[in-house]
């Protein structure tokens, strides 16, 4: 692929940026006419309960329904949570009009100079997520992000947006670990390329074979650290790779239910997130490890625990997996009660997942 010009993609980037300080400001003038005019300041938003989540086949994911909830300051026990959306909605406020950042586990402590109190982080965390239903915008959008441990490596360039390094631009090989997906790189803009495909990996010992045994020339890849289940910031980063260069991309997962869903949630999302959009990447390929696999190429194998089984049942009946492919793996798991990591095809030799299984399973995927 040749050189983007990124011009179109900043200034969206910085009319995004200033959408988000409009919308934060609206929100707190809102709370501010409620009361000036002698109201007990409210909100409505967007209920996130599990009866108001649904699937839309249309968008592939999941999104929010129609109802709305109704959090008064007239109501003594929703003093507390709308307390703490003020004050959210104050500090990132702050962070997108100061162009700085946060993390989750910043933000839980932030508070505590304001004599704002979260009994642990997950209350912060869900209070965030509130944040995002009310206005509209993902965390990584008005500037808090979890902490980093996915990684990208590859030939892609990128050009930074953020204070004190605009204009500069990394090349992803630049580091022989990889490159941490950050805040400055989710919201770097991409200058060219020469891969024609994103692979994304779970297990970080894969992701270092794979840049070892020069994956990224030979199979013209940009590859992906997932570190497991993908961050958000991690999520929005492939759909951007295959959206905006048109890169088609391919997952490799752990052989168990619970790599099949670290796949799904890329491509269709989670009912976490289905308040948000921007986060999938519904063309995206589960390529393996299939239970197929472990079958074929008699791979050293665990039994699948009880936990394991339940999991693939509730597989089985969540309407994303309902196409054949998904099916078929369900089942045949299900069959075999085992299940294998990506490093079981050491057991040939440390580059026979490099020399035989991935050609096979991208031809397979293609």
């Amino acid at each position: 692929m040749g050189e983007k010009n990124p011009e179109n993609d900043v200034s969206a980037a910085v009319k995004k940026k200033k959408e988000i300080v409009i919308d934060l400001e609206s929100f707190g003038e809102t709370l501010y006419h409620q009361m000036e005019q002698g109201e007990f300041p409210w909100i409505k938003m967007p209920s996130r309960s599990t009866e108001n989540i649904y699937y839309n086949p249309e968008l592939r994911q999941y999104v929010l329904g129609e109802r709305k909830v109704k959090r008064s300051t007239r109501n003594i026990r929703h003093i507390r949570p709308f307390t703490q959306l003020v004050w959210t909605a104050f500090f990132a406020h702050q962070l997108s009009h100061q162009r700085k950042t946060s993390t989750l586990r910043d933000v839980y402590y932030s508070a505590q100079a304001y004599n704002m109190s979260f009994k642990d982080q997950s209350e912060s965390d869900n209070v965030i997520t509130d944040l995002e239903t009310v206005i509209g915008f993902a965390r990584e959008d008005f500037n808090i992000f979890p902490e980093e441990r996915s990684a990208i490596f590859g030939d892609l360039t990128i050009e930074y947006t953020v204070p004190g390094y605009e204009g500069r631009q990394m090349n992803m090989t630049s580091h022989p670990d990889g490159l941490m997906i950050g805040p400055a790189l989710t919201y770097s803009e991409f200058v060219k390329t020469s891969a024609d495909k994103v692979i994304a990996i779970e297990k970080g010992g894969l992701f270092t074979r794979f840049i070892e045994e020069n994956v990224h020339k030979k199979f013209n890849a940009l590859l992906v650290l997932t570190a497991g289940q993908a961050p958000r910031a991690t999520r929005h980063f492939i759909r951007r790779l295959n959206k905006e260069l048109a890169l088609p991309v391919y997952i490799l997962t752990d052989g168990d239910p619970w790599g099949m869903h670290i796949a799904m949630v890329i491509i269709s999302g989670s009912a976490n997130a289905a308040h948000l959009r921007g986060l999938t990447t519904p063309d995206a390929k589960w390529s393996g490890v299939w239970a197929t696999d472990i079958v074929d190429y008699k791979l050293p194998t665990d039994p699948l625990t009880e936990v394991d089984m339940k999991r693939l049942q509730e597989l089985q009946r969540d309407s994303r997996y309902k196409d054949e492919i998904w099916q078929r793996e369900i089942k045949t798991f299900m069959k075999i009660r085992k299940k294998a990591e990506q490093e079981a095809f050491s057991r040939y030799g440390l580059t026979y997942i490099v020399d035989e299984y991935l050609p096979a399973k991208l031809e397979e995927s293609a």
